[in-house]
């Protein structure tokens, strides 16, 4: 996996970040296109990975303050 790709991601989330909500039964993920442009990134990448990746999207930087912490990581199932 291309870590300068995931990096660049990354830093793309922190111009745009996304807003994630949990309300009962239902998670919200609002943002740009240009947000989720860098999210699909993102899980190209890890999912291009024979590894045991993951990332963090952290509530001020990547996602929205207000937002709970997020990670994206390949699990088996």
């Amino acid at each position: 996996m291309s870590y300068e790709l995931a990096i660049m991601a990354l830093e793309g989330l922190a111009k745009s970040p996304l807003r994630i909500r949990v309300a009962e039964s239902e998670v919200l993920v609002e943002g740009s296109a240009a947000s989720f442009k860098e999210l699909a990134r993102l899980c190209l990448l890890i999912g291009g990975a024979h590894l045991d990746e993951e990332f963090e999207l952290q509530p001020g930087v990547h996602i929205t303050a207000d937002s709970p912490r997020a990670r994206l990581r390949i699990a088996d199932v």
